[in-house]
């Protein structure tokens, strides 16, 4: 069984196999940042970040890090040749604009009509939804990266129960265990791990999931 640095570098790796030459892409704050360690050789992705960059590159070794070049959610990373630094109404220019390509962002539940709640849970003292709204709305395509189940807890719900961030806004859910696609007619399996069946998935699903494994 996987550790959680091995869960999330895995789904990392998945979605990064979902990008194509001359993508546009913004990695949302966690474990989407990942992506970035893993993107497809030979292909040319620029990655934005909402704080005001484009051409972001992987993560530095601990020796070269910069301080003041992290992305929205404050770690470090490093820019490519041909990067740029800009402020926020150009960063959400870009995002609004439908600039942006792909949208890969963590959810706390998505459900089977790809409505998606990521930024609060009642109760909870939470820093703000960030850019969450604008990047799944602006973004041509939007990929949820999260862990397939939280604590046990399942988080692909029939309908979400948490405030939503967007409605109808998923295209693709990539998780540890599966590769989902968001249809009009709902939810499709079309990839499970090896090291799962599709019954651990669908013990592990509240939403009905319609099976076409590729």
């Amino acid at each position: 069984m996987m550790d959680k640095e091995q869960v999330q570098n895995y789904i990392a790796k998945r979605v990064a196999l979902e990008l194509h030459d001359g993508d546009i892409v913004n990695l949302g704050i966690g474990l989407p940042t990942r992506v970035a360690n893993f993107l497809p050789e030979g292909i040319q992705i620029t990655l934005q970040s909402e704080n005001g960059f484009t051409g972001l590159g992987p993560t530095p070794p601990s020796d070269q890090i910069d301080e003041s070049i992290v992305n929205a959610g404050g770690q470090p990373v490093t820019i490519l040749p041909g990067g740029c630094f800009f402020d926020s109404a150009t960063s959400f220019g870009i995002i609004r604009g439908g600039h942006v390509d792909v949208s890969v962002l963590g959810a706390l539940q998505v459900d089977e009509k790809g409505n998606i709640a990521n930024y609060m849970i009642p109760g909870k003292m939470v820093p703000g939804m960030g850019g969450a709204m604008d990047l799944v709305t602006g973004a041509k395509k939007v990929i949820v990266a999260m862990e397939h189940t939280s604590k046990g807890s399942i988080k692909i719900l029939k309908a979400c129960s948490l405030p939503l961030t967007a409605v109808n806004a998923v295209d693709l859910i990539i998780t540890e265990m599966a590769v989902i696609e968001v249809t009009d007619h709902g939810l499709v399996l079309t990839e499970v791990n090896p090291e799962y069946t599709i019954e651990d998935v669908i013990a592990a699903t509240e939403a009905h999931l319609t099976i076409s494994i590729k």
